[in-house]
């Protein structure tokens, strides 16, 4: 098998070991930021891309400071070898239009107005009642045909949605 400077031809078996051997894991990622966060901060998701480009998005039940996001930075920078894992960070909050990933989010959006679509395809948006560990409590409020009633009447339902049930969720940006 030759080598051209010492790296390994596409055919040689070790090549993608060698690969593997220098991407961060992810696991250890997300055990380092969770040294870094206080009791309301919680981790959202971690990313980390085949060209070791990682991204981190926490939030917090306050709401996410830079100087939060800095202080995760940091210490994941110092934290990890640049010498044997050669890397992109990013720290950010998983931001507003972006799907729930974590039930923490639920709870952190109680009471606001969020779009639920299920697994099902079926669209609901409403305001987020109630956050329990197996479901949702999603309010709807629609202007429906009531029998005996010459005009449309607003009819307010409770809908129970199950986690494995919602295929995403998300807040409904307002500029009321």
């Amino acid at each position: 098998m030759r080598r051209f400077f010492g790296i390994p031809e596409i055919g040689d078996h070790r090549f993608p070991i060698l690969l593997l051997a220098n991407m961060v894991n992810k696991a250890k990622i997300e055990e380092l930021v969770k040294e870094k966060l206080d009791e309301k901060a919680f981790l959202v998701d971690v990313q980390v891309s085949a060209s070791n480009v990682i991204k981190v998005f926490v939030d917090s039940f306050d709401g996410l400071t830079i100087d939060q996001c800095v202080k995760i930075n940091r210490h994941l920078e110092n934290s990890l070898d640049r010498e044997t894992e050669d890397f992109e960070l990013q720290v950010s909050s998983p931001g507003l239009t972006e799907s729930f990933r974590v039930k923490e989010q639920y709870l952190k959006n109680a009471g606001r107005e969020v779009e639920i679509v299920t697994t099902d395809g079926t669209k609901r948006s409403g305001l987020l009642k109630e956050v329990k560990p197996e479901f949702v409590l999603l309010e709807t409020s629609a202007r429906e045909k009531v029998e005996g009633h010459k005009k449309k009447q607003l009819v307010v339902r409770e809908h129970q949605i199950e986690y494995s049930d919602i295929k995403s969720a998300k807040v409904v940006v307002s500029f009321k």
